[in-house]
C-alpha cells in the first residue's frame, strides 16, 4: 500500500526548485519508498515566481504567503528553502502545526535559532531533516565508513576546504546574503555550514577553535528589482556588504585529532571547489566535489612513500546503486539532494529519523556561532551545542 504525502515549498528560488525536482524524483529511484509526494502548495512572495512553478511543476495551488501553508490541511510535510532570517520563523511555525519539515541550512541566524526549530520539531513530535547535501554523497559515506574503521589508523589531522566565485563578481548585487540583519553571517552560514557538518559527520565532536574572516569586497550595488540565486546588479546604489567573505579556522576535535577549515565566496578561479584531506596515523583519505564519485586512499604498512590509489565509487557505497548500476558511472549534485529527499520521506514514513537531522544543524550552528566569536576576540572559543 503506498500513500500520498502533500508537500509544500516555501520560497521558490532555486534552492525551492531543487527541493521540487527532487520529489518529482524520489519515487524513480526509489519506487520501494511507501510515500509518494504531491505538491500541494507552493509559497513565494516575487510576484509571478509561484504561478510559473506550479505552470511547470504542477502545484495545485500557489499563495505569496507562508502562513497560509501552516493553515493547509492538505500539507503534511513542508520544504523551508527560503532567506536564512525567515528560517525560525517558518520552521516554527510549521512543526507547531504537526507538518514535518526538510529546511535549509544554516537554520536561521544563529544556533539559538537552530535550537528553537529543534526544540519545536522534538515538542511535535514530527521529523525534521536538515540540507546537508555534501554528507550523502557515496563517495564522503564511504570515507567516513573507511575512517570508522580504522583503516587509516587513528585520525590526526583534516582540511576542510570550500572555495567558491560566486559573490567573487564586484558587480554581485547586494542582496539579503551579504546583510546581516537577514542574511546573518555571510559565508560561514552558507559554504563553512557545509564544512562544519562534514568535519563532525567524518570526526566526531569540535570541542573548541579559532578563526579569523573578512570581508574583501567592502560595497556591492543595490538590486533595483526582485533577485535570484547570485545576480547582479550596475548603476544601482551602493550599500556596504555587512557580513564576511573569508573565514580560515583551526579546529581540535574530542577525538584528540586537528583540524584547518577554510572558506570562501569571492575566490575567483575556484568554481564549487570542495573537500577534504582526512590524516591518520597509517593513511589518508581525499574527496574533491568536482570529482564527486572518486576517493583517493592511502592505506597499508609501508607509511613512508605510500601510494595513494583512486577508487571509483559503486553500487556498494552510500545510494548509489538507487541512481546507477556500475561504479564510475557519475552521479551529480542534483542526485544529492533526491538522497535528502528520499531520507526525509522515510523518516515520515517510519516515524524514525534517517539523514541530517536538526541536532546536525544546531551542532553546526553552534561552531559558526564560536567562530564568530573567536573572530571577533581574537582567542580560542569553546564549541557548546547544547543538545
Amino acid at each position: 500500500m503506498v500513500d500520498t504525502l502533500g508537500v509544500a515549498v516555501v520560497g521558490f528560488g532555486w534552492m525551492g526548485r531543487v527541493h521540487t525536482q527532487a520529489y518529482a524524483r524520489v519515487r524513480h529511484h526509489y519506487p520501494q519508498l511507501p510515500l509518494v509526494p504531491e505538491l500541494a502548495t507552493v509559497a513565494e512572495e516575487v510576484p509571478g515566481r509561484a504561478a510559473e512553478a506550479a505552470a511547470q511543476f504542477g502545484f495545485a495551488s500557489t499563495t505569496r504567503d507562508w502562513r497560509e501553508v501552516v493553515a493547509d490541511p492538505r500539507v503534511k510535510a513542508v520544504s523551508i528553502t527560503a532567506p536564512n532570517f525567515l528560517h525560525r520563523e517558518i520552521g516554527v511555525a510549521m512543526a507547531e502545526a504537526g507538518k514535518h519539515i526538510w529546511i535549509e541550512k544554516p537554520v536561521g541566524l544563529t544556533a539559538e535559532d537552530a535550537r528553537a526549530v529543534a526544540d519545536a520539531v522534538a515538542e511535535a513530535g514530527v521529523q525534521g531533516a536538515v540540507g546537508f547535501n555534501y554528507r550523502n554523497a557515496p563517495a564522503v559515506e564511504a570515507a567516513r565508513e573507511l575512517i570508522a574503521s580504522g583503516e587509516i589508523g587513528t585520525v590526526t589531522h583534516v582540511r576542510i576546504r570550500l572555495f567558491s566565485d560566486y559573490a567573487a563578481h564586484p558587480e554581485g548585487a547586494l542582496t539579503w546574503r551579504y546583510e546581516r540583519e537577514r542574511g546573518g553571517s555571510g559565508v560561514l552560514g552558507d559554504l563553512a555550514s557545509h564544512g562544519a557538518d562534514l568535519a563532525r559527520h567524518l570526526l566526531g565532536d569540535i570541542t573548541s577553535l579559532t578563526a579569523d574572516t573578512a570581508i574583501f569586497l567592502p560595497e556591492r550595488a543595490r538590486p533595483t528589482g526582485a533577485t535570484a540565486g547570485h545576480s547582479r546588479a550596475s548603476g544601482g546604489e551602493l550599500g556596504p556588504v555587512e557580513n564576511e567573505d573569508y573565514v580560515n579556522c583551526l579546529l581540535r576535535f574530542a577525538s584528540g585529532a586537528r583540524g584547518v577549515l577554510e572558506a570562501c565566496r569571492v575566490s575567483v578561479g575556484e568554481q564549487n571547489n570542495y573537500g577534504f584531506e582526512v590524516h591518520g596515523t597509517k593513511g589518508a583519505v581525499f574527496w574533491d566535489f568536482r570529482r564527486m564519485n572518486e576517493l583517493g586512499i592511502s592505506r597499508g604498512t609501508t607509511y613512508q612513500d605510500q601510494a595513494v590509489t583512486t577508487v571509483y565509487v559503486g553500487p556498494g557505497h552510500g545510494e548509489f546503486a538507487a541512481f546507477q548500476p556500475g561504479a564510475a558511472n557519475a552521479m551529480g549534485y542534483d542526485d544529492l539532494k533526491v538522497i535528502e529527499a528520499y531520507r526525509f520521506l522515510r523518516s515520515v514514513a517510519e516515524g524514525t529519523p534517517h539523514g541530517a537531522t536538526l541536532a546536525d544543524a544546531v551542532h553546526s550552528a553552534a561552531a559558526l556561532d564560536a567562530m564568530a566569536r573567536s573572530a571577533s576576540s581574537g582567542a580560542w572559543a569553546d564549541v557548546a551545542a547544547g543538545t
